[in-house]
């Protein structure tokens, strides 16, 4: 199980709840998007994005999610959610998602995602900032 989360420095790790599975008896894909969420959240925590949008004003706004859905999770399970930047431009960020039922020791769903720095105040893009970057690069295990 460890081999196929290897490459992600965060992992968020959750139980299925019985309540996400939909009329097919599994659970229904729009769970795996907050599951990806939650996990980007956990990321953004870590670098620390969120502080530094509370000090400035400019945060995350994600611009485009895909999801490739590779095994039907059911109830009960847990599942591990790694989160890992694939690309840093400009203003945006691409990250990677990856999706892996504990139960059944395979990739649920994998998926990719844009996520674009915004000022709120000013509602427009924003640059990464220097401190994110090195944040970013460190987590990671880039070197600068």
């Amino acid at each position: 199980m460890t081999d196929l989360l290897a490459d992600y420095p965060i992992i968020y790790e959750t139980d299925v709840v019985w309540g996400e599975m939909d009329a097919f008896q599994h659970v229904n894909n729009t769970v795996y998007i907050r599951y990806f969420e939650s996990a980007r959240i956990l990321y953004f925590r870590r670098i620390p994005m969120m502080q530094e949008m509370e000090d400035t004003g400019i945060g995350p706004i994600l611009h485009s999610i895909s999801c490739r859905y590779r095994f039907p999770l059911t109830y009960p399970d847990h599942v591990r959610v790694g989160m890992r930047v694939l690309e840093l431009g400009e203003d945006r960020l691409t990250v990677h998602h990856r999706l892996v039922s504990v139960q059944h020791e395979l990739i649920a769903a994998e998926g990719t995602g844009i996520v674009v720095m915004f000022d709120y105040q000013r509602n427009q893009k924003a640059p990464i900032s220097p401190t994110l970057r090195a944040a970013i690069a460190r987590l990671e295990g880039w070197e600068e």
